[in-house]
């Protein structure tokens, strides 16, 4: 035993030798380059325990989770550094994100890089491609902005790409799909890019997980069934739509939420989605009917279809997949009973949300059954058998509108024809009435395609438009100030209960009518759009058209106190004083009534069918016709909706004549020969 001490010394000391001592020494220059970068960095919390005497490669770099390096043999293969989950405010003015880069090349088997959260700022560098090596890249939560630079297309062996919660720009590349071959995961949430989805992402061969949610993207996904190993899609938060996106069987979780997608979801093609785990389509425009099929799909955990218009009847055999964790289905317009399968007794763990449907849960938290079949109506879902009722109804209105039609244009005939045969008989010359030349005019473009579209029945007459009215546009409170001398008294018309009238003159030198009207508080001009919208329709070549509208602002809420509307300033006359009680030299002649008569037809032609929804009940006198200087009879007096609702507001239901009289009274007739007269 004694003689055996001495050989197994010796046997000890040979492997010791041959043996190594531990991991090798990381290489003198790539440690001076993490020392550099530590540097750049600003020295971070994670690295200030790096030293020239650290041992990266054998550990003594990493401090979990924060900073982490990886080595293969004496050389730098992983580095990871990230910052506080806040994120980090952005490094110094003299921080250079390209020096870091150029700094970081020196790591020439660099394969995967993580700089998150640490407040770096400027363009995404091309130069990243001088780390050729690099197959995973997360830059993740700093304040990186700037398109992604074309350079990132050479990395040919990227297989993910992290660029979440930054400031980039531009559009999606289309090279992503095609230039990287090898790229698995893409992420760009939470960045600014704009534009479409690139069609190439739908042939990218080894894409699993595509995440652009949180941008300000548009227009319909590509056709991503060719993506055999599609697996995740977010892109929730975009106004991507209308079409709900192809995708391939193989799909487990897709967040389309807070976009623009319509129609109808795919039922035959979801139903075969075996493998999806997470379905989100929330906050959308989807309508029709809700597939329960979905329910029952064998790996599904969670759906969301909150805050869309499907509709159909719930039952309470409706089948559920056995992994339901979660179900949201409220804001929506369903009906019947939720089924039994995600009642409280059914699945106890699974989370049910339903409220605000139309479902027979009896807890206050749905509308009663008629809200969601006037809402089902809303959204253009009607029933057969309504929709033939519905024709029959539009097909009676249309035949009295032309019959109506026929027999005005029958009696403007036959009063043509005696006042021309009256003039012939008395040699007096015939001049070419207004009308003669409206019949070489073209449509003013005042008027919306889809307006013609919707009202085909519209005659010649109504399609010749606001010939040589100004455009409507919005005035600005110092334009209708300086129109008025400061509203001054000298200007003003007339006033009543709802406010007061003034004539002005612009800065073009045309005389305009500026009717204000008090409004109530606590409304934002946005509450006004849809009156306003009609307002600006209201242009016709025999009506006393709209020029434009002002709102005034309440300095302290933002709230509109004041509505002022501006229309054009007519100056002649009524037809009532021009026919009968005015002077000889100012009466018309028949040629003249007769043109008026005719104007006096295509006003109230237009008034009716001219615009949609039409404006009826209009109590035409012959005193509300005025004149201009070319004797073109204007209607002067028609019912304006903001007009009739600020009036019933304020005079209850019975206050239909009081809103008559105002509507007369206002800037439809403010002229110096019949002043401000309320009751006629």
């Amino acid at each position: 035993m004694a003689a055996a001490g001495p050989s197994c010394l010796l046997a000890l000391v040979f492997l010791a030798v041959l043996l190594p001592g531990g991991a090798p020494l990381l290489q003198a220059s790539q440690t001076w380059t993490l020392l550099k970068v530590q540097q750049l960095l600003g020295r971070p919390p994670a690295l200030r325990h790096w030293r020239r005497t650290t041992d990266f490669c054998g550990g003594g770099g990493t401090v979990a989770p924060s900073a982490s390096v990886v080595c293969y043999g004496d050389t730098v293969t992983q580095l990871h550094i990230a910052g506080d989950a806040g994120g980090a405010p952005p490094l110094p003015l003299n921080f250079s994100l390209g020096a870091l880069v150029t700094t970081l090349s020196r790591l020439p088997d660099l394969k995967v890089l993580t700089l998150s959260g640490l407040g770096l700022w400027g363009p995404l560098p091309g130069k990243l491609e001088r780390l050729a090596g690099l197959e995973i890249v997360n830059m993740s939560r700093n304040y990186l902005y700037g398109p992604i630079p074309r350079g990132l297309s050479r990395l040919q062996g990227l297989q993910t790409l992290i660029l979440d919660d930054n400031m980039i720009g531009g559009e999606v590349p289309g090279w992503v799909g095609t230039a990287l071959p090898a790229l698995a995961v893409l992420s760009l949430r939470n960045n600014s890019l704009a534009g479409t989805v690139p069609e190439s992402l739908g042939r990218a061969p080894s894409l699993r997980s595509l995440v652009l949610a949180s941008n300000n993207l548009s227009g319909n996904l590509p056709d991503m069934r060719g993506l055999a190993s599609l697996q995740v899609l977010d892109v929730g938060g975009n106004s991507l739509g209308p079409a709900f996106p192809r995708l391939g069987r193989k799909v487990a979780s897709v967040v389309l939420s807070r976009n623009k997608f319509t129609g109808g979801l795919p039922a035959a093609e979801l139903s075969s989605f075996y493998l999806l785990e997470h379905l989100d389509v929330s906050l959308n425009r989807f309508v029709g009917p809700f597939p329960p099929a979905l329910l029952s799909l064998p790996s599904l955990q969670y759906l969301s279809i909150a805050g869309n218009r499907f509709t159909g009847a719930l039952s309470d055999k409706v089948p559920c997949g056995d992994n339901l964790r979660l179900v949201d289905l409220s804001s929506n317009l369903l009906m019947g009973s939720v089924p039994a399968c995600l009642r409280p007794g059914g699945k106890p763990a699974t989370v049910v949300l339903s409220s605000e449907n139309c479902l027979d849960r009896g807890d206050g938290s749905q509308h009663p059954s008629p809200f969601c079949q006037n809402q089902a109506l809303a959204v253009g879902i009607v029933p057969r058998h309504n929709e033939k009722k519905k024709v029959s109804r539009h097909a009676g209105f249309i035949a009295g509108i032309v019959m109506a039609v026929l027999v005005a244009v029958s009696l403007v005939g036959a009063m043509a024809f005696f006042a021309v045969k009256k003039m012939t008989m008395e040699g007096a010359k015939t001049r070419p009435s207004a009308t003669l030349m409206e019949d070489h005019t073209s449509t003013s473009s005042a008027y919306p395609s889809k307006l013609f579209a919707d009202a085909r029945y519209i005659s010649q007459t109504v399609k010749l438009g606001a010939l040589g009215i100004p455009p409507y546009r919005s005035f600005s409170l110092v334009e209708l100030e300086a129109a008025t001398n400061n509203f001054a008294n000298s200007c003003l018309l007339g006033q009543d209960s709802y406010g007061e009238m003034y004539l002005g003159k612009l800065s073009n030198g045309a005389s305009v009518t500026i009717r204000s009207l008090k409004v109530k508080r606590n409304q934002s001009s946005q509450s006004f759009n849809r009156h306003i919208e009609t307002i600006s329709r209201l242009r016709h070549r025999h009506l006393v058209s709209a020029l434009g509208h002002c709102f005034e602002y309440d300095l302290d809420d933002s709230t509109v106190t004041q509505l002022y509307l501006v229309f054009e300033y007519v100056q002649n006359g009524n037809l009532r004083s021009r026919i009968s009680h005015g002077t000889e030299g100012r009466k018309l002649t028949w040629g003249q009534r007769i043109s008026a008569a005719i104007g006096v037809a295509k006003g109230i032609q237009f008034l009716h069918g001219g615009i949609i929804p039409g404006l009826f009940g209009n109590n035409l006198r012959i005193s509300n016709i005025l004149l201009d200087q070319n004797h073109v009879a204007k209607i002067g007096s028609y019912n304006i909706p903001i007009l009739g609702e600020a009036a019933k507001s304020e005079g209850g239901a019975g206050s239909r004549h009081q809103t008559d009289r105002y509507i007369q009274g206002s800037s439809f007739r403010c002229l110096p020969s019949s002043g401000f007269d309320r009751h006629n």
